[in-house]
């Protein structure tokens, strides 16, 4: 009893002084309306959490309860804005550097145990033959069954050069396999491919925005124009962004030294910076063409907006995600770290391309997008209608409809997976990636394989039906129609076998990039993934047409909407 008496004057010292700490950092010693205000709420809080961390009738731990409160508050402004207590630090220094110390592979859960589902080129896993489908049994002794996928993360890493044990379980090895090997540093790329199209074009994807991505995609054009690149496809498409300044470097690369990119604006004034290309570019005159969807955000948009406000690039794809707002890391105690937003940032246009109004919640606290008629019109540099407030809009839309119902139940149940896995084991060897093709043959074999699972998924019209069952019940109509019902039911329940005849060429190019990846790893995948790629080849076309590049980017250009299926 005295142990817990005692506990909870601790507790009361603690939050005494941690908010006389605050109220001295805030500098309430000025006497002013907000001031008080915030001394007064400070006081609330200390007050509330007192009484609940001394009389709640269940235990909880003080850093439980403050975690949530800080959760809670960073969660009322916007959704990049995070707490990244002591723990998080080397995950957040990974998002920012692209830097760990481990072997080098993706993983995935496989019932209860954890899967590798695709080792990077290159890096130990890869360098011990770790493939993709090893069922991971245990990590230097400990068994993963029933661990999490961060559980098992966390023991895969640890400092370069320790050594790590493995134990696997590989389809068609009836024995445990053992590796043994020593961590590495694992840097993940910026630019996981590059190379040379038909004809003398060049393309380049960049998936992120860390450490060095304007080097490497410096690098990059500079190897291509020596392979004779006349024109070149940057593909964003996405990428999520990271470092404000790559994107400025990124862009450097095709803009000349000085030209103004993007101006951050916020409340206080030093965070409001403007910022300019400050190199020698690579080549301000080389056709250009970038690739962006809806994945593509932050400092992708920064990239593609101002290529786009500039005149220098036609944008292909899809609408982009729309983040226009700039977070900022600042240390606090005991080594934690908060990122909350602090500025909004502005392309050469003059417009801010964010998508939604954070500062304007609805009753319920939802936000909403900004509607067309708060948009406000802008102009490039040679005089062409562009908008903010919805991301960067490319000049040629494609578009396409969704993946069938089977499709996505495939890939989310891991038949493509798990197919890809038993035909790189019965197959050691394959031709080029950008020569394999999935045959009569080896479709034919994956429906047999399919077939024999107990694989099932839903129509969408079937789905629609539950949903009208569900209503007619609330209604009081179902008995008048659950013969009718059950009727449509059976006919409309997926046909497995018409269904994969009937969407044959979207599984079929899911597929394809599966199985290469077995042998060529991320290179080999993207190399395949790209032949059968609209935006690539739309991209393509236009870049092959000097005139055709002209007229949009000087605005004569009457534009066009491509429909085609996306399968990646």
């Amino acid at each position: 009893m005295k142990k817990t008496i005692q506990k909870i004057k601790n507790n009361k010292r603690t939050i005494i002084i941690a908010a006389s700490i605050l109220i001295i950092s805030f500098g309430f010693v000025r006497p002013a309306d907000k001031d008080f205000e915030i001394a007064k709420n400070l006081d609330i809080f200390v007050t509330m959490f007192r009484e609940i961390s001394s009389l709640y009738v269940d235990a909880k731990e003080p850093k439980e309860l403050i975690d949530a409160s800080i959760e809670g508050m960073l969660s009322s402004l916007d959704p990049y804005s995070s707490y990244i207590p002591e723990e998080d630090i080397d995950e957040f220094k990974f998002m920012t550097t692209g830097k760990y110390g481990g072997i080098g592979a993706l993983i995935r859960k496989a019932g209860a145990y954890t899967m590798i589902s695709e080792p990077y080129e290159g890096f130990p896993a890869q360098k011990s033959d770790v493939r993709a489908g090893d069922t991971i049994i245990t990590i230097d002794g400990v068994s993963t069954k029933n661990k999490s996928i961060n559980e098992v993360s966390e023991l895969l890493k640890g400092n370069p050069n320790t050594e790590l044990k493995l134990e696997l379980k590989r389809i068609g090895v009836d024995s445990v396999i053992t590796k043994t090997f020593n961590r590495k540093e694992i840097t993940i790329p910026n630019v996981p491919y590059y190379g040379m199209m038909k004809g003398d074009i060049g393309y380049i994807m960049l998936g992120n925005f860390m450490r060095n991505s304007g080097l490497e995609t410096k690098t990059a054009l500079t190897e291509l124009k020596e392979k004779g690149a006349k024109a070149i496809i940057l593909d964003l498409r996405g990428n999520p962004g990271g470092l404000l300044n790559e994107a400025v470097n990124v862009t450097n690369i095709f803009t000349p030294r000085g030209q103004e990119v993007v101006t951050t604006r916020g409340k206080n004034k030093e965070i409001q910076s403007v910022y300019k290309t400050t190199t020698a570019p690579v080549d301000t005159v080389i056709p250009l063409a970038v690739l962006v969807n809806r994945g593509s955000a932050s400092a992708s948009e920064i990239v593609a907006g101002s290529l786009q406000d500039l005149d220098r690039a036609v944008i292909i794809g899809q609408r982009t995600f729309g983040k226009g707002l700039v977070q900022t890391t600042r240390p606090l105690s005991y080594n934690a770290h908060v990122k909350f937003t602090t500025a909004k940032y502005y392309i050469p246009s003059g417009r801010c391309i964010q998508a939604v109004d954070y500062s304007n919640r609805n009753e319920d606290g939802s936000v909403g997008i900004i509607p067309d008629s708060l948009k406000t019109e802008f102009n490039t540099r040679n005089g062409r209608l562009v908008y903010d407030g919805g991301g960067v809009e490319p000049d040629i839309k494609i578009e396409g409809d969704s993946p069938g119902n089977i499709t996505l139940a495939l890939y989310t149940k891991n038949l493509l997976f798990d197919f890809a896995t038993l035909f790189h084991v019965e197959k050691p060897k394959i031709t080029m990636a950008c020569a394999f093709e999935i045959t009569d043959s080896i479709y034919n074999s994956f429906i047999e394989y399919v077939l024999k699972t107990d694989f099932d998924y839903n129509t969408s019209s079937s789905e629609k039906l539950n949903e009208l069952t569900k209503i007619s019940k609330r209604e009081g109509y179902y008995d008048l129609i659950k013969d009718d019902i059950n009727s449509l039911e059976a006919k409309l329940h997926g046909d497995t076998r018409k269904d994969l005849e009937t969407f044959r060429k979207e599984i079929a190019e899911l597929l394809k990039d599966e199985i290469v990846s077995r042998y060529y790893f991320q290179k080999g995948r993207v190399e395949a993934s790209l032949q059968e790629d609209p935006e690539v080849n739309k991209a393509m076309e236009i870049l092959e047409n000097p005139v055709t590049i002209s007229k949009i980017l000087d605005g004569s250009y009457e534009g066009e909407t491509v429909f085609a299926y996306r399968s990646h």
